[in-house]
């Protein structure tokens, strides 16, 4: 076994998955995946494939879409696909009005779809479309998107996944401001709507992954060596949390890193700048 490959073992530990359970449960249902064409949304979409669910993949590819739709479908999957770009708001609207006239209804909803982006705040000096299309697609998008299916998810007494990042339990990190701040909205705006959810039968799952070897981190040339979950990994992880019905999910090793973020805040905040002081001048 490699260094990393030990590492990882020890880091994410394989979760236990009852697959037989997870197609009992969810035998029936409309589960909606944003961000389904690559990555976790990806794996998502092939392990719940396999029940007797009938899932709803939204992602920018229709080409990729189809793809999945087609392997899905020759397995016996039921699968609709709709290519959208989370960032245009009128091709959210017309996919919410897509959702809402849909039969079938709607049960689940993996918030999946995320942007991701790594720059200096002084690299970013006109650049401030970064911001916004990174909080288009990470915060904007889903609270829209939830807002048009509120009703449905009530009616039915639906649940939402929030597929969320550990950054927003942590210490925020020098160059990943526009990411950090994004994520952090909207895991602020479901936790502080959960209470409200949860009172009309609406249960909502938070998922704080570690880092996980996505397409959306291999332009970061240092995390490619880094240890890092596996997209199937995390799928798993992610089901086996909605099949326990579980309120949050979170690496066994996060709570320290959350103590250890409050405690060395002071340190941090005073030993940072001299760092990157002396990398910058490298």
């Amino acid at each position: 076994m490699s260094r990393n490959r030990f590492i990882e073992s020890l880091l994410f530990p394989k979760p236990r998955l009852d697959e037989d359970g997870l197609r009992r449960s969810m035998a029936g249902k409309t589960i909606l995946i944003t961000g389904a064409s690559s990555g976790i949304g990806e794996k998502l979409a092939y392990l719940l494939g396999r029940t007797d669910a009938c899932l709803v993949l939204v992602a920018r590819r229709m080409d990729k879409l189809e793809a999945i739709r087609e392997a899905i479908a020759s397995q016996g999957g039921k699968v609709s696909v709709y290519a959208a770009d989370l960032r245009e708001e009128s091709e959210l609207d017309a996919l919410s009005a897509w959702l809402r006239e849909r039969p079938q209804g709607l049960d689940i909803v993996f918030s999946n779809a995320g942007k991701s982006i790594r720059r200096p705040v002084m690299e970013s000096l006109d650049r401030f479309h970064d911001f916004q299309r990174t909080m288009a697609v990470n915060y904007f998008a889903p609270v829209r998107l939830l807002l048009a299916v509120l009703p449905e998810l009530e009616r039915r007494r639906g649940h939402i996944v929030n597929v969320s990042t550990i950054n927003a339990s942590l210490i925020p990190f020098p160059y990943w401001a526009a990411y950090q701040a994004s994520k952090s909205a909207f895991d602020t705006w479901l936790r502080a709507a959960a209470p409200e959810l949860n009172a009309r039968g609406i249960r909502v799952t938070s998922c704080y992954l570690p880092l996980v070897r996505t397409p959306m981190i291999e332009p970061t040339a240092a995390y490619r060596k880094l240890p890092a979950m596996s997209p199937e990994h995390a799928a798993r992880w992610i089901a086996a949390a909605v099949l326990a019905n579980r309120r949050t999910i979170a690496p066994w090793w996060l709570p320290p890193g959350q103590l250890a973020s409050l405690i060395g805040r002071g340190l941090w905040e005073w030993a940072m700048p001299h760092l990157l002081r002396r990398r910058e001048g490298e």
